[in-house]
C-alpha cells in the first residue's frame, strides 16, 4: 500500500486551482485541510448528538424511507450510528450545507450545473463507527457510491461523495481507503472487481487517507473504497464522518412518502 503520508493535500477556496483539478482527474479524489476550523467541528458533533437524542427518544426507524441504523457505544448506551438526511433535522447542519465552498467541487462533475443533494440519495449522512462489542457499525466493506444508478436501471449520473471528518484517524486507526484511479474503470470492473461490502480485505493497491478533526475529503462516486476497521478497541476505535452528495442532472428528491431503496434492505448486514 502507498504510503498515506506522499499524496498532496490541499486548501478549499473559492475556485480550484488547475493543480486540484488535474490531481482529481487522474486519481479520483481530493483532500482538504481544516475547512472546518475546531469551534464548528464541536458545533457539529453537537448538532449530532441533538438529532440523535429527538431519534432514540421517537423510536424513529427511517426518514425519507432510508433506514436508521443503530447500535451501542462504548457504555452499552444506545446511539444512532447511521444518519440520514441529517441537515433535515437540525438548523446547524442545515447552515453547513450552505457554505458557499461547496459550489468550488461543482466542475469536478465535468457536466452542466451542480448541486448539494440535500434531500436527493440519502442527503447528509453521519456515519459513527466504533469498535465495541454490540456495535453495529465498525468498519464498511469495498464498494462504489454509483451502484445504486445500476440498481434502478440508470445510467451512471455524475457524483462527487465529499466527506466532512470529525476526528482524528491515522492510518493505524483503520478509516477511509480509496483505489486511486478507479473513476476511470470499466463498468464491469465497477460491478466486479471486489464483491459489493462483502470484502473487506487490504488491496495491495489502496491508499490510506489519515484526517484531522475538520478536513473535507472529496471522491467520484465511481471509485472504490471502504473503510477500515480500527485495530483499536473503544473510546479509541471512534470515527465520526458526515457525506453529503454533490450531483448534476435530473433533480430527485426524497421525502417521508419515499419507499426504501432496494440496496438499502441489506443495510443491516454492514457491521
Amino acid at each position: 500500500m502507498e504510503p498515506a503520508s506522499t499524496y498532496p493535500r490541499f486548501t478549499l477556496g473559492s475556485a480550484l486551482t488547475t493543480e486540484q483539478q488535474a490531481f482529481f482527474q487522474q486519481h479520483g479524489f481530493l483532500h482538504f485541510r481544516s475547512f472546518a476550523s475546531p469551534e464548528q467541528v464541536r458545533a457539529y458533533l453537537q448538532a449530532t448528538e441533538d438529532v440523535q437524542r429527538a431519534w432514540l427518544a421517537t423510536g424513529l426507524d427511517k426518514v425519507n424511507g432510508v433506514p436508521i441504523k443503530y447500535g451501542h457505544d462504548v457504555d452499552g448506551s444506545p446511539i444512532v450510528q447511521r444518519f440520514a438526511f441529517a441537515s433535515q433535522h437540525s438548523p446547524v447542519l442545515h447552515n453547513l450545507l450552505q457554505d458557499s465552498r461547496f459550489r468550488a467541487l461543482f466542475p469536478l462533475l465535468e457536466a452542466h450545473g451542480g448541486r448539494v443533494g440535500a434531500d436527493e440519495k440519502d442527503g447528509l449522512v453521519v456515519n459513527h463507527y466504533v469498535n465495541v462489542e454490540g456495535s453495529a457499525f465498525s468498519q464498511m466493506g469495498w464498494h462504489t457510491d454509483s451502484l445504486r444508478d445500476v440498481f434502478y436501471g440508470k445510467r451512471i449520473g455524475p457524483m462527487l461523495n465529499v466527506g466532512l471528518h470529525l476526528d482524528h484517524t491515522p492510518a493505524s486507526s483503520g478509516g477511509l481507503r480509496v483505489l486511486p484511479g478507479t473513476h476511470r474503470q470499466s463498468l464491469g470492473q465497477m460491478l466486479f472487481r471486489k464483491k459489493y461490502f462483502k470484502d473487506v480485505y487490504d488491496d495491495p493497491n489502496e491508499l490510506a487517507i489519515e484526517t484531522e478533526p475538520g478536513d473535507l475529503t472529496v471522491h467520484d462516486g465511481r471509485m472504490w473504497h471502504r473503510v477500515a476497521q480500527s485495530p483499536l478497541v473503544g473510546a479509541a476505535s471512534r470515527r465520526r464522518v458526515m457525506y453529503v452528495p454533490i450531483l448534476a442532472g435530473k433533480y430527485q428528491p426524497k421525502d417521508a412518502r419515499s419507499a426504501t431503496p432496494f440496496y438499502l434492505r441489506f443495510l443491516h448486514l454492514v457491521k
